[in-house]
């Protein structure tokens, strides 16, 4: 499997599907099945028993995972969309990400 580009605390652009242009921070990110959940974006209502931290029971909205294809990072100056790219940097060669769109080094 390919490196991600996209990690835990990113703030992401939704450019596929219902919620497209919205912009949310990466919550979760679910390898395997190649999704990530995104804070406020995919919002599915899941329907709940009645339990002791919700005694009434009824509708809860949640977000979904969304598949990584439907999403860009922000670049960093900008705060626009972007592809993102790998340089080797310092010393020990370490990896690390940036924007292509900029030319700015994601932290």
């Amino acid at each position: 499997m390919a490196k991600l580009k996209i990690k835990k605390g990113d703030t992401v652009y939704v450019n596929a599907g219902e919620d497209r242009g919205k912009t949310g921070r990466v919550l979760k990110i679910l390898i395997e099945k190649e999704r990530i959940l995104v804070e406020g974006i995919n919002m599915v209502s899941k329907s709940t028993k009645p339990n002791a931290n919700n005694p009434q029971g009824g509708f809860q909205k949640k977000e979904a995972p969304i598949h990584i294809s439907n999403l860009n990072l922000l670049d960093p100056k900008s705060g626009k969309p972007t592809r993102v790219g790998f340089l080797k940097e310092g010393k020990g060669k370490q990896s690390v990400r940036y924007s292509k769109k900029s030319g700015e080094v994601i932290k």
